[in-house]
């Protein structure tokens, strides 16, 4: 699933960070498995991750470990109408090979 498509309107390393914690839904991604869900050196991801915070688009959580949520407002409602995935060749290909 990715993100809402007025969040798409990014930088393509927020998107698809975005992108991969919609997919993750309420388990987060720890800033690893970011990293290794996006293809972009870490201070690339650490900045989108820092935009996408300020932007209050993410939350991060630090009990245990640090964890990154999507914020609710990404989210697309699967049972609104009109809310169509508007995905490329790439977004496709990972979702079939489950990246």
């Amino acid at each position: 699933m990715a993100a809402k498509p007025e969040y798409r309107d990014r930088p393509d390393v927020e998107v698809a960070l975005l992108d991969a914690l919609v997919d993750r839904g309420d388990e987060g991604m720890t800033v690893l498995e970011l990293r290794a869900a996006v293809d972009a050196d870490i201070d690339a991801v650490e900045e989108a991750l820092s935009a996408l915070k300020e932007d209050s688009l993410i939350t991060v959580e630090s009990e245990e470990h640090v964890r990154v949520y999507a914020h609710d407002r990404v989210i697309p409602d699967p049972d609104a109408p009109g809310e169509e995935r508007h995905g490329g060749l790439v977004d496709t290909i990972r979702d079939r090979l489950g990246l």
